[in-house]
């Protein structure tokens, strides 16, 4: 419970930082695939391939994750 515990505390501190960070990063929110639809004073925007993106990379490092221990 306890090692759950701070993993969970790390994953929150990461998270919190790419949040901070999240309009420094520049290709996120800005993929070809990310939709946008501009209309008057109207604005839907829904990232897609930046969704799709994060979600590879997040697999990626899960399955390293669990295959090193």
């Amino acid at each position: 419970m306890g090692k759950m515990l701070v993993v969970l505390g790390i994953v929150m501190a990461l998270l919190g930082l790419l949040l901070m960070f999240w309009g420094k990063i520049p290709f996120l929110g800005k993929l070809p695939g990310d939709i946008v639809i501009k209309k008057g004073n109207f604005v839907f925007y829904f990232p897609l391939a930046t969704s799709i993106l994060i979600s590879v990379v997040l697999t990626l490092i899960f399955y390293l994750i669990s295959r090193f221990k």
